[in-house]
């Protein structure tokens, strides 16, 4: 055998090892991307989004858009636009409801070909794939018919979605419960209206319904389900959730207090406590976390804070990710 026929067979075979190495890199950029921006650091996410966005997933795309849009507070602008542009190419809804928000139509002359507008073009798009099931879709259509002045329909939607098991959809009708959504005569109903879509959200492991469960038990007085709530998404990332059960271990008494009532059901233990409020400043440059340190520091002693950056090192890059959990579709 020829070396020029060598050469081509051990190319041949080495083709899906490179092909799987560059999916697996650019997976690692958009798992990085998506990570910084939500801890609200949208510029550092931009060139790690951007490499998998270049690489043709869609969903990096729209997180392009929204990032360059989160830098100009909400603001559309031409570099977000473009994304948003690519993404709603691909089908994705959100990104034609972005582009509908910013004006693309009227501001940039940036129109769909196929429909009157965008949002137009997303319900086009969205709706024959809610209708054959897809709980995503159903979600989606909640969002589109509410900028089509169209609430009601959206809620059908959105309660379908619900309903098929869409744990962002239990979460969101939970939130539109608690908020004052449908007849409630009593509130303590209303509260276990919303306690329920939370509950199927967080028990198929969504982190955001394990926060909103934590909160909406505590405005029920079961201060012990809240807790093991809070814990539960801690341990799962939720920024806002670690920063409580840091603060509750390092001073619970001013946490209960600043509450109004008996959030923290733990012993004190100001070295864990600090611990974990450590880990938050140095991973995701936490302020809150870093006052609470500040506030506290006459309470703990020069060897407990040295044993604490040690323990620190066990949060520090914790899996998962700390994370906010931005909404896909929030301001």
């Amino acid at each position: 055998m020829s070396f020029v026929k060598c050469f081509f067979m051990v190319m041949l075979l080495l083709l899906p090892c490179f092909a799987l190495a560059n999916e697996t890199d650019v997976q690692s950029a958009k798992d990085e991307g998506m990570r910084l921006y939500n801890i609200h650091h949208s510029t550092a996410a931009l060139p790690y989004l951007e490499r998998a966005a270049e690489a043709g997933d869609v969903e990096a795309m729209y997180y392009m858009g929204e990032a360059e849009r989160r830098q100009r507070m909400g603001s559309m602008t031409r570099e977000a636009l473009v994304w948003y542009l690519k993404a709603a190419e691909h089908g994705d809804p959100y990104a034609m409801l972005r582009l509908f928000q910013g004006g693309a139509c009227v501001a940039g002359d940036e129109c769909p070909e196929d429909a009157e507008g965008w949002r137009e073009k997303a319900l086009a798009e969205t709706l024959p794939k809610a209708e054959a099931g897809d709980t995503d879709a159903m979600l989606a259509l909640y969002h589109i018919y509410r900028l089509m002045d169209e609430g009601g329909e959206g809620v059908e939607w959105l309660e379908k979605a619900a309903e098929a098991g869409n744990p962002e959809a239990q979460t969101r009708l939970g939130m539109n419960i608690r908020g004052g959504q449908g007849w409630y005569f009593l509130e303590s109903r209303r509260l276990e209206a919303a306690e329920e879509w939370f509950r199927k959200a967080a028990e198929q492991g969504y982190v955001p319904a394990m926060s909103d469960l934590a909160g909406v038990l505590e405005k029920q007085e079961k201060p012990e389900q809240a807790w093991e709530w809070t814990l539960r998404a801690s341990e799962n990332g939720h920024i806002e959730e670690r920063f409580g059960v840091g603060w509750c271990y390092l001073n619970p008494e001013e946490l209960n207090s600043a509450a109004g009532e008996d959030i923290c059901q733990n012993q004190q233990d100001v070295v864990r406590g600090w611990a974990i409020l450590l880990a938050m400043v140095q991973e995701a440059s936490d302020n809150s976390a870093e006052r609470a340190m500040n506030r506290n520091e006459s309470r703990i002693t020069t060897e407990e804070i040295e044993e604490a950056e040690v323990l620190a090192g066990e949060w520090i890059g914790k899996q998962p990710p700390l994370s906010d959990f931005i909404p896909r579709f929030g301001y």
